[in-house]
């Protein structure tokens, strides 16, 4: 019977609740990460913008301009995945 009482308490069953932003729905996601750092969702506007177009001149039949939207579709998903970088550089110093 001692040697029961001396026993430490087992952990809680529930989880503990995770720090920060545990309330936090899908949209209210979305705009905090947009705030922090927009010219991510701005360069997603843009290569779909540039992808849609692209698409349309390929099914027009204009070649020419389907192969300058393609390649420039490049130059806005670099753009994106460039903003994307800065921002989580940009966050890992702030947080230091």
């Amino acid at each position: 019977a001692a040697a029961m009482a001396a026993a430490p308490t087992p952990p809680p069953l529930e989880p503990l609740p995770l720090p920060g932003f545990s309330d936090e729905g899908f949209r209210e996601k979305f705009l905090r990460k947009t705030r922090e750092n927009p010219l991510v969702p701005l360069g997603c506007l843009c290569t779909i913008g540039v992808l849609t177009y692209g698409l349309i001149s390929f099914k027009r039949g204009n070649i020419r301009q389907s192969q300058l939207m393609m390649r420039a579709r490049i130059l806005a998903q670099g753009f994106t995945f460039a903003a994307l970088l800065g921002g989580m550089v940009a966050t890992a110093m702030k947080s230091k």
